[in-house]
């Protein structure tokens, strides 16, 4: 193992055991360079990387701390990876949205509140079948996420947020290419809300599957015709 990748594993289970907690600054870097036994430009790289994924914060003329920690801090990178994606692996990505985004479904049907729900009745009634289609995606992804923070898991809500990143161009494509597209999108969307207001669980959950998996049966059929 290289000397740097032990460094950053050896800070990661100072943060896991609790000795470092979220906001915590970290020793001094040739006291922590010494305990940890690597130089100090090995610890330097550690802690670069570390900062990257947003697990330290390099403040200048202050010191290193660990961050918050949170969710939505910590996932950020994985919107920077799953854009750089190409459209064949996009398809990927739909198939783990496939997974996830339909339990979130359920799991929202059981929790959501009339505020929660009016706020979504907005979000589609704003939502029009006519004009640019990035303004359909736009709601489109507002729907989808405020669905799955009602699920309240704050890990789920950020993960789906990340995927959701990487297929927005596949959805803008599918709107300018595909007949009726956005008349499908706002109805099913409609069929979703419904089945929230009954708090259906189980209905919710199947037509987010058949949402989705409908978006990604055309990408796929799309991105064969393109390869053949």
């Amino acid at each position: 193992m290289a000397v740097t990748d032990d460094a950053i594993l050896r800070i990661k289970e100072m943060i896991v055991s609790g000795e470092l907690r979220p906001g915590d600054r970290l020793p001094p870097e040739k006291e922590l360079g010494e305990r940890l036994g690597v130089s100090r430009s090995s610890l330097r790289e550690a802690v670069k990387a570390l900062e990257v994924i947003r697990v330290l914060d390099v403040r200048r003329g202050d010191g290193t701390y660990v961050t918050s920690l949170e969710p939505r801090l910590l996932l950020e990178a994985m919107n920077f990876v799953v854009d750089l994606h190409s459209d064949q692996s996009v398809l990927e990505i739909f198939a783990v949205r496939r997974i996830l985004e339909p339990a979130a479904t359920a799991m929202a049907a059981t929790r959501l509140d009339d505020e929660q729900l009016a706020g979504l009745e907005a979000l589609l009634a704003d939502t029009q079948s006519t004009g640019p289609i990035e303004a359909l995606v736009e709601h489109d992804l507002a729907f989808h996420q405020a669905i799955v923070e009602g699920a309240g898991n704050e890990y789920l809500s950020r993960l789906v947020e990340a995927m959701q990143s990487g297929t927005q161009r596949a959805r803008v494509w599918r709107g300018l290419t595909q007949h009726h597209a956005a008349e499908r999108t706002i109805a099913e969307h409609r069929a979703i809300l419904d089945a929230l207001h009954e708090h259906d669980a189980e209905l919710a959950a199947a037509l987010a599957l058949t949402h989705i998996a409908g978006i990604e049966r055309w990408l796929r059929e799309a991105s064969e015709a393109a390869h053949s």
